[in-house]
Order: C-alpha cells, then structure tokens, then sequence
C-alpha cells in the first residue's frame, strides 16, 4: 500500500473557462495526481501537484512500443452543491484489467480511488453545473524506462490530470450518422480490444477520417475475422431496438466492456424492456431496416452518454433510423442515466459515490 498522498497546491490559479466555450478536452484544472513504479520499490510518493509538464526521456519504452492504458470518468455537481462520482470502481477494476494485459503492474485501487477523491475534491471549483458539463478524470499509465529492448517496462508513471467539459459533440443530442467499416480492422479477439490502450484509438483514425469524408461522425467497426458481426462504434458500444427488443453485441474479447454499457442493461432490465446480448450481424441490422423494425441506435460511452444514431452508411447506402430525430427510448435512458449522474433522480442500483 502505497504512502499517504501529500498535495502541493498551485501558487498561480487558472482563469476558470466560461461554459460557453468548454467543448471536450480543450482546459485542465489547476492540479494532477501522479505516483512512480520501479520494480525493486512497487509504486510509490502519491502527491498532488500543480499541473505542469512532465520530462521523459526519449527513449522511453512508452513511446517505442506503446505500453500505456487509461481510463475516462466525470465528477458531476450536484443541485445542492453535493460532487458525484458514476461507478468509479469499476473504472479501477477495468484499468488494472488494461494493465495486466499489456504487461504493465498492478495498481491499488483503493489508492486509485482515493487519488481520484481528493483530486477532485481540491479542483472542486472546477466542476461546471451547467445542464451537459462535468468534469471529466483521466486516470493513466505509462512505461518509462528508457531502454530499447521489447520487454516490459521496469519503470512507470501513473497521473490523474482532470477537464472540465461539455457535450462531446457539438449537436449535442440531435442524432449523428454512422460510417460502416468494412475495409479496416481495430481489433480480434486476442488482441488488446478489451484494453484500453493508446494502440487501440490509433488504429481506429484512419477509418474515422474515411467517416469524416461520407459526412460521418462515428465509425461502426464490424469484426475483424468475417466482417460481418458488429461490434463497437468508435469509442462506443452500440445498441440497437429492433421491434420491441434492444440488442447490443455480446462482450468477445475483441472490444471494450464498458461501464455505461453495463450500466444501460441493468437499467434496461430494471425497466422490464427486452435486452439482449449477442452476436449480430450487419445484414440483420440491414434487413430489420428493410421490415421497419430498426425503430432506434444509440451509442454508449462516457463521454457521450447516449449518443444516438440518425443514420448509418453501409457500402453507400444510407440507413435512415426512425424518422431521423432522437428515439423515445434513448432520450429515457440518457435523461435517467444522467439524472443519476446528477443527483437530480433517485440510484436505486448505488452507483454515484460522493466526494465529501
């Protein structure tokens, strides 16, 4: 277990940005957390520091063969003043779930998650409360030691830096379209789909700029072995209501499990709506839009939230969801996962921890 965590508080506080101009990731809070590995000394000297620079050297095994992971979760400010955390354990869990598979040490959660707390807790007055801001907490780790042999690291740094954002796409909630991928492939089971690793968004930016030139705003990955089964949207998991039933792609080790996708099922099952999750097919997408019964698409993500899904394209053809316009369904799961969130509706599952 690591030493207590010592904070240094910065000497020059930054101009807080309007709500107005915050977009997503473009501002960083006054603070980072950070804490060193060494394999003869585990991790150790927690601290809160001003946010600053940081010194690799440039051999660092990070930037030769790509050892880093990272996590993404928000604070949110509550009406009465309370600061919310949605499901911070199991960010935790997933990013030592990240670390183990590429090769990297273990961290403490409980120091994670105390790291975290107190982080927020000191750029408290960072966290907007206008109505789609947050504050968002990038957990990460990456491999320092600087030598050029393919091995793990024997040395590495875990930070904490926080942002203050709002919606992750301009339009908010208006619907955005999906490009089909069907020529490039992110990931297979195997492989580190399941991690959340740097590699992973890399291989993605290619098809997005192919979605950019159709008018796209997201990628649809279909699997990487037939190409046939879908599986994620870009830094999403992706759910579809055919008929009365939504179905979203069984978890296959070839993309990631994510926390608001698990936590849309429960919510789901909670409300008695059908779910299921399974392998689909693009062609069964494909032909429940020809029978009228692809009623709504939506994507899950922490950043997003609920993302929903006006219209996909499939090898030029384009797929009009519904009548174009946000589903009944996804506008009642982003209004109930974001009230939890908020504080503004009851969490009859325990999700929100306080940051007292």
């Amino acid at each position: 277990m690591p030493s207590p965590i010592t904070i240094e508080r910065t000497q020059t506080p930054k101009p807080r940005p309007q709500a107005s101009s915050l977009g997503f990731g473009k501002y960083y809070t006054d603070h980072m957390f950070i804490m060193e590995y060494e394999t003869s000394n585990g991790w150790h000297s927690p601290r809160i520091v001003p946010y600053q620079p940081i010194s690799l050297d440039p051999s660092s095994k990070v930037l030769h063969y790509g050892q880093t992971v990272f996590e993404g979760l928000k604070a949110y400010r509550t009406d009465d003043g309370r600061v919310l955390l949605f499901r911070p354990q199991k960010n935790a869990e997933r990013l030592n779930r990240s670390n183990e598979r590429l090769s990297m040490p273990a961290l403490d959660e409980g120091t994670v998650l105390e790291g975290i707390k107190q982080l927020v807790r000191v750029d408290q007055d960072w966290i907007p409360n206008e109505p789609g801001t947050s504050l968002y907490i990038r957990p990460f780790v990456i491999a320092t030691e600087n030598a050029l042999g393919v091995a793990p690291s024997r040395e590495y740094l875990f930070m904490i830096i926080l942002s203050p954002v709002g919606m992750y796409y301009s339009n908010g909630m208006n619907p955005i379209s999906i490009f089909v991928e069907s020529k490039y492939v992110r990931a297979v089971e195997g492989g580190v789909g399941t991690a959340k690793t740097a590699g992973n968004y890399a291989a993605s930016l290619k098809a997005q700029e192919e979605a950019a030139e159709h008018g796209c705003a997201q990628v649809l990955w279909l699997d990487g072995v037939h190409r046939k089964y879908v599986e994620e949207v870009g830094s999403m998991n992706v759910f579809f209501r055919i008929g009365d039933t939504v179905v979203t792609p069984a978890l296959n080790g070839s993309f990631l499990a994510g926390i608001t996708r698990d936590s849309v099922i429960r919510l789901l099952k909670h409300w008695n709506v059908p779910i299921e999750e399974r392998a689909i097919t693009i062609d069964e997408i494909v032909q429940a839009h020809r029978d009228g019964e692809l009623k709504e698409v939506f994507g899950t993500g922490t950043a997003a939230v609920i993302s929903p899904v006006g219209e996909l394209i499939w090898q030029g053809n384009k797929m009009k969801i519904g009548d174009g316009t946000t589903g009944e369904l996804s506008a009642r799961i982003y209004d109930a996962v974001t009230g939890i969130q908020t504080g503004k509706v009851d969490d009859p599952f325990g999700w929100t921890v306080a940051v007292e």
